[in-house]
């Protein structure tokens, strides 16, 4: 009985011994670097860094863009302050006189002799 113990304690091993043969070819074949996931891990790996550095470039720049457009936007609206405060006072100037009516307001380059001639 000993003997069909050790037997199949000897059988196990080899099959375990197989097994673990098969799987290490497996796993190496799964981790290369240029056919398998590892492959795939590294180009993702090297994509994630390029994304990194184009979002900080892109936040660096939107950051400039919004101070810019802040220091634009207060001078526009002193610029408007300031329209406002000259449209105000235009408000308080005397009203023009009507000197006289009867002279034509249209502008003349040469005034026309007697029979409408130059």
């Amino acid at each position: 009985m000993a003997f069909i113990a050790d037997i199949l304690l000897t059988a196990g091993a080899l099959a375990a011994g197989l097994y673990c043969f098969v799987l290490s070819r497996r796993l190496r074949r799964f981790t290369d670097l240029e056919n398998g996931v590892g492959g795939a891990i590294a180009i993702l790996s090297v994509q994630v860094d390029d994304l990194s550095k184009a979002l900080k470039q892109a936040e660096s720049a939107s950051a400039s863009s919004a101070t810019s457009l802040a220091t634009q936007s207060q001078s526009a609206q002193d610029a408007a302050r300031r329209l406002e405060l000259l449209i105000a006072s235009l408000h308080n100037l005397p009203e023009p006189a009507q000197t006289n009516p009867s002279i034509d307001p249209f502008f003349v380059r040469q005034p026309r002799g007697v029979n409408g001639t130059v």
